[in-house]
């Protein structure tokens, strides 16, 4: 199967039918031993300094690892992936665009889904075909899920790590479903974690997955993360078809819609508190904004660069944050 980057989740069961295997640049640039390798490739092109680094990641990843198509999010994710996509089609490369649209109407959700379709020349009982068999893989997910904030035993990196590869299924859907059954087994083995504090990671999956075993250290846990879930799919099954799927996925739209569910999640997860995780020279960092009226939980906000790893600074704020939902909890 010829391969197809993203530059975020989308309706990968249209590609999938199409013959095409998916490759999330994201997970692709993150999970590299020499990631901060790509963000140097872009900025040695030209890339300003002052541009999100996961941006620049990922182009070194797609012209580093040889990608020769992908499909770009024009609307509904980074905002500066419309100025990617041209440097990228520059270098060769071919660009399919789809966007979440802004306005969040079923019918135009339905109309960009159509188009998608009609590019790679699917039809719709092809890609549903596809979406029943990935639906058994996003069950999987959901178990490792419910594992984390119902029985305490998987730990907050696992539910992170299992759920963001629903994006692209690590480029291979039946080894993957196998790893998946594999992981459930393990982790049901184990006894509950039984950590003081339940967090929720709210934000774009971190630069700094070492955050996860950080607040373990303050007898806390993340048993929440927010978009990684989102990326699973935790709602397919009750969709009736790929529309409704995408028209429910909370990521890209407006962060009126997303705090549903937040809300919800927030008060079955029993979260003590949430720890907001946004990139530098992003513009979702100005959410933390609406989030904190929107939200009655505490809420730290803290920012990644282009370090994998938390810095000196911000691991004092998280300490200092968990020990105020200590506190609180204690007085509660």
């Amino acid at each position: 199967m010829k391969k197809i980057g993203l530059t975020t989740t989308v309706p990968v069961e249209v590609l999938i039918a199409a013959g095409y295997t998916p490759i999330d640049l994201n997970n692709l640039f993150i999970t590299s031993k020499d990631y901060y390798n790509y963000i140097d490739i872009a900025e040695r092109d030209g890339f300003p300094k002052s541009m999100c680094a996961w941006i620049k990641g990922i182009y070194g990843a797609c012209i580093e690892n040889g990608i020769k198509e992908i499909v770009g999010v024009m609307e509904g994710d980074c905002s500066n992936t419309k100025a990617l996509i041209e440097i990228l089609e520059l270098s060769g490369i071919k660009v399919y665009p789809f966007s979440f649209p802004h306005n969040h109407k079923k019918e135009d959700v339905t109309k960009e889904i159509d188009n998608f379709m009609k590019t790679f020349n699917v039809n719709l009982q092809e890609v549903e075909k596809i979406r029943t068999t990935l639906n058994k893989v996003r069950d999987l997910a959901k178990k490792i899920d419910k594992l984390t904030y119902i029985d305490d035993k998987a730990n907050g990196f696992e539910n992170h790590l299992y759920q963001v590869s629903l994006s692209d299924l690590n480029g291979d859907i039946d080894a993957f479903e196998s790893n998946l059954k594999d992981v459930i087994s393990n982790i049901e083995k184990r006894q509950p974690l039984n950590k003081k504090l339940r967090l929720g990671y709210v934000g774009v999956p971190p630069m700094t997955a070492d955050i996860y075993e950080f607040v373990e250290n303050f007898d806390a846990s993340f048993v929440y993360n927010e978009v990684q879930r989102e990326f699973a799919f935790p709602r397919a099954d009750k969709a009736e078809n790929l529309y409704d799927q995408y028209y429910d996925y909370t990521y890209p739209y407006d962060t009126e819609f997303r705090t549903i569910e937040l809300k919800k999640q927030i008060k079955e997860r029993q979260l003590d508190g949430i720890i907001h995780y946004t990139q530098a020279f992003c513009y979702r960092a100005v959410e933390d904004i609406i989030l904190k009226q929107k939200l009655d939980i505490p809420i730290l906000n803290i920012e990644g660069d282009k370090l994998n790893t938390l810095d000196a600074r911000t691991k004092l704020r998280i300490e200092a944050f968990l020990d105020m939902l200590s506190d609180l909890k204690e007085e509660k």
